[in-house]
């Protein structure tokens, strides 16, 4: 009988034991989930039009295979209202509709009683605190600010990245990461633009809708401007103003002539392949950059930036924009056709987390001029555009136009 005891006493402890460290489990992978949304899901248009290329090997297309959750007030989309079922009973009618994505389906201009209540009293020209990503939330209930800029040292413990490869997530790239942020040691905007209580930014596209428009003046009002790839601004200061905060690029569309290089900006990589890191570890250690590692063209083998003025923009955007934003395939969370979202889209999804106003200019194609601009800085036209591997732009086109229909951000040229 007292072995029976002893071992009765001895289980109950073994599970006492048991629970207390799965509890313990489970809050700290709660801490290291901290800025993550727990009912996202996982589901571009370069605003220039530059394709990834057609250099990197194609993936068989994938059908997307991440359970959908859909919040319970949550409808499919329906054309035909339905009769109450009877007292208490809330007719469909009734229920606010999303769409497939998650999207609010009736997308007006008009602000909701709150949100308009709350920004009334804001003159034009003032920065309203919080207003992108209030609006965004109002017509996308699973959107959740919390998401940082650039990848800082804790990258490891972000667990919407660490799980996928590039370019939508940080898999396999751990110690090139490490390196190149020992070396650049920051992680934020600069101090002064951190301590605004109200940032904001302007996302400046490459499209030809920008030229002689002479809206310069307009987009160096915006405290943070970002740029992408190498589109220029020496000399078409009139158009697409002189003042650079950010830019956003991979090696293959960064800048490779050290003279166009505005100063006072940081260099920002986005990173779609793995060859991508490789390269900027060369040039935050100012090795010699290798034509042989993978590109698709020729890259830039210099950067004349200090190691503190260059970021790794947070691949979180790119997944984003990519599966919950756009609704891009899936594939297995890899790289395949037609699922890759443009820089353009990313870095506006990048500013929806990090800004509290949000505008664009220069974005938008319109195919129906064919001898339109494509870009505002050369003479090719909009007929040279061709169906892209990567990208798919009709897509993009639709989530852009939510945004802005929804007046989550402003189109300055309004091409979008």
């Amino acid at each position: 009988m007292g072995v029976l005891v002893f071992m009765r006493n001895l289980l109950l402890a073994l599970c006492l034991f048991l629970v207390l460290g799965f509890l313990y489990y489970s809050a700290w992978k709660l801490h290291l989930l901290r800025w993550e949304d727990s009912h996202s899901i996982l589901h571009a248009f370069d605003s220039g039009g530059h394709s990834l290329g057609p250099g990197r090997r194609e993936r068989k297309a994938g059908i997307p295979t991440l359970p959908s959750v859909t919040p319970t007030h949550i409808v499919p989309e329906r054309t035909e209202p339905k009769e109450s079922k009877g007292p208490g009973v809330v007719p469909e009618s009734s229920i606010i509709k999303y769409d497939r994505l998650g999207f609010l389906l009736k997308l007006d201009s008009k602000l909701s009683a709150e949100l308009a209540t709350k920004y009334a009293n804001f003159s034009e020209g003032i920065c309203k605190p919080g207003y992108a990503s209030a609006m965004m939330a109002a017509i996308f209930p699973k959107f959740s600010k919390p998401a940082p800029m650039f990848l800082d040292d804790s990258f490891r413990k972000w667990g919407k990245i660490r799980e996928y490869l590039p370019p939508f997530g940080i898999k396999g790239q751990d110690n090139l990461i490490k390196a190149i942020l020992s070396a650049t040691k920051e992680y934020r905007l600069t101090p002064a633009l951190d301590r605004l209580s109200c940032r904001r930014c302007i996302i400046v596209g490459n499209g030809g809708v920008l030229a002689n428009k002479s809206l310069g003046p307009k987009i160096d009002e915006y405290e943070v401007v970002v740029r992408l790839n190498s589109a220029p601004v020496k000399g078409f200061e009139k158009d697409v103003g002189s003042k650079t905060t950010l830019r956003i690029t991979y090696p293959e569309g960064a800048i490779q002539k050290l003279e166009q290089y505005e100063k006072d900006s940081l260099f920002v990589l986005a990173g779609f392949k793995w060859q991508d890191f490789k390269w900027l570890k060369y040039i935050v250690y100012k090795e010699k950059v290798s034509a042989s590692d993978g590109f698709w063209k020729s890259v830039a083998t210099r950067v004349p930036r200090e190691p503190n003025e260059i970021r790794i923009l947070n691949p979180y955007f790119i997944q984003e924009a990519a599966f919950s934003f756009i609704g891009l395939p899936f594939n297995n969370g890899l790289m395949g056709r037609g699922n890759i979202p443009t820089l353009g889209s990313v870095a506006i999804t990048m500013a929806l987390h990090n800004c509290d106003e949000v505008a664009v200019a220069g974005f938008g194609y319109d195919m129906n001029l064919p001898n339109a601009p494509l870009h505002y800085y050369e003479t090719i036209k909009m007929a040279a555009i061709k169906e892209s591997w990567t990208h798919n732009i009709q897509k993009e086109k639709e989530f852009l136009r939510k945004l802005v229909k929804a007046r989550v951000i402003n189109d300055l040229t309004s091409g979008i």
